[in-house]
């Protein structure tokens, strides 16, 4: 089957199941709604960067959603035995969940594209800021760009922990474990070394920042979330090709 094939397969199987819009209408609610709540009552900030911050909020929780989404795009198919038919038409396993992380990392992009100019756009309006805020300023595209980056890493992870686990509450109880519960839990110990091993996993970003987890540069944090997308993704695949169905 050609790749570009197998593509719209793994896009008409992804739209094709409910949990893929309750996911997706959920996503953008919390992002989009807690995004200008949190930029209503901001008030001022003192730089544009610091007001995207703030409308940039709700992706501290609504990234847990593209956990779900994921997770779910994997196992939905071996819960409901569909899986066996995916595997027999493109024997090559490896290439078959490669097509379904890209078709669910563009869709957490688009996604997050779209909500990054909701939220920026509430921060213009919302949020007084001195010399105001440019919607395509530096700030503004580098928060914007970080953003987006991070939620398609948050989806290949969470593709990866589906492949590995193949159960949608395992899978999901450890990708909201890796992203959303151990980090600020070991950060908030005060212990060195659980703050260094908190920087160590993959915690949500919002924008430069870390939400609720022990703080690092933006560089080292995308690096974090990268390791562990592909690490867990490699994983998947290697099991995928080595288990029976």
């Amino acid at each position: 089957m050609p790749f570009r094939a197998l593509l719209r397969s793994e896009w008409s199987k992804l739209r094709s199941v409910r949990a893929t819009w309750w996911c997706t209408g959920l996503y953008l609610l919390v992002v989009g709604g807690t995004g200008w709540l949190a930029a209503a009552g901001a008030g001022t900030a003192p730089r544009a960067d610091a007001a995207v911050a703030t409308a940039f909020t709700g992706f501290g929780v609504g990234q847990l959603v593209l956990v779900v989404l994921g997770v779910l795009a994997v196992t939905s198919e071996f819960s409901t035995g569909t899986a066996l038919v995916s595997m027999t038409a493109v024997p090559r396993r490896t290439r078959l969940l490669l097509a379904k992380t890209l078709v669910v990392a563009v869709w957490c992009t688009l996604l997050t594209l779209l909500l990054t100019v909701v939220c920026a756009l509430a921060a213009q309006l919302r949020i007084a800021v001195p010399g105001g805020i440019a919607l395509l300023g530096p700030d503004v595209l580098r928060s914007s760009g970080l953003q987006i980056g991070a939620a398609a890493l948050v989806g290949v992870l969470a593709v990866g922990l589906g492949a590995v686990v193949r159960s949608t509450a395992g899978a999901v109880g450890v990708g909201l474990a890796l992203v959303a519960v151990l980090p600020p839990a070991l950060a908030l110990s005060g212990g060195q070394w659980e703050i260094r091993l908190s920087q160590a996993l993959p915690a949500l970003r919002v924008g430069e920042d870390a939400f609720l987890a022990a703080t690092t540069t933006w560089q080292t944090g995308t690096a974090v979330i990268a390791a562990w997308a592909v690490g867990a993704w490699v994983l998947g695949a290697v099991l995928l090709e080595r288990r029976d169905v």
